[in-house]
């Protein structure tokens, strides 16, 4: 017998869609390698209702209880493909297949990474691909925002709010991202930035204390920091469903949805990071994770059942 739907990823959309479907009694699998997504990554999580104060970590076992708590099943794998066959998606991880009248998927993003020395060593020790998440961490200290674009010009204009000084590390010889805010960054005095630089490595004892760069303008210099935002960029998670270009992605790789989070595909939703929706925080992804599954309940509704 075939699930009613099958969701792919249990970070915040994933779960919410989880819930929402429990709720909905939907015979529902979740198949995840690991709960919590992006979410976990951050040390410090304080605008998502309901907690002041939540480290991503304990976030992650708070929405694993919640699972719980419905008896659903949540199957820790990898998927390796899923196609629609028929009215129904077939979904393959490494051991097994399973079938579904709607799949959702809800895979999330991954930042970019330097790959620089320590940047494995010193991830929640001081370096983050946050600075929405983690930024209030770092009030008073002196910090590094990595990158050039908007992301990081961003960041640099957040972090000028709230840290004591910020360098701005971008190995393009200009900076790309939007004119208007780097006035406002150079406007605050609080900013020193380094073009054409490339990072070396990250160091420190126990928590980040030193970055290491190098440019052609400067050489090799050593800036002291204490916190580091690596704001490169991010990519969606790689996609188990596309037969034949059949699922709308846009330039940046993202799952195109409407505003009820159904993509090109019928019976096909996605939720969260992985879509078109601007804006990658942990509160809107839930909130399209709730969409989704409703959606999916909607279609059921509407659709003669398929063993």
């Amino acid at each position: 017998m075939a699930y009613d739907l099958i969701i792919i990823g249990a970070g915040p959309a994933g779960i919410a869609a989880t819930i929402y479907a429990a709720r909905k009694k939907m015979k529902t699998l979740v198949i995840s390698e690991s709960i919590g997504g992006q979410a976990a990554w951050s040390s410090q999580i304080t605008n998502y209702p309901g907690f002041q104060f939540i480290t991503g970590p304990e976030l992650a076992q708070k929405f694993e209880e919640h699972v719980n708590s419905f008896g659903l099943e949540v199957l820790l794998d990898k998927v390796t493909s899923a196609e629609k066959k028929g009215g129904l998606f077939e979904v393959k991880t490494e051991d097994s297949t399973f079938t579904a009248r709607t799949l959702l998927i809800a895979l999330g993003r991954s930042p970019r990474k330097l790959n620089v020395a320590g940047e494995e060593e010193l991830f929640h020790k001081g370096i983050t691909y946050c600075a929405t998440c983690d930024g209030p961490l770092y009030k008073g200290k002196t910090v590094a925002v990595i990158g050039g674009g908007n992301s990081a010009l961003d960041a640099a204009l957040q972090m000028t709010k709230i840290a004591n000084k910020v360098y701005l590390i971008d190995k393009g010889e200009k900076i790309s991202g939007d004119a208007i805010v780097l006035d406002k960054i150079k406007a605050s005095g609080k900013v020193e930035i380094f073009s054409g630089a490339f990072v070396r490595e990250i160091a420190g004892s126990r928590f980040v204390e030193k970055i290491k760069i190098s440019s052609q303008e400067s050489g090799e210099k050593e800036l002291g920091v204490g916190g580091v935002f690596i704001e490169i960029g991010s990519a969606p998670a790689n996609l188990p469903f596309n037969p034949e270009g059949a699922l709308k992605i846009n330039e940046r790789g993202e799952i195109i949805v409407n505003d009820r989070c159904e993509t090109s595909v019928g019976g096909l939703f996605a939720a969260g990071d992985v879509t078109s929706i601007p804006e990658k925080q942990i509160i809107i992804a839930a909130g399209q994770g709730a969409m989704a599954s409703i959606s999916a309940f909607k279609y059921l509704a509407r659709k003669p059942e398929e063993n």
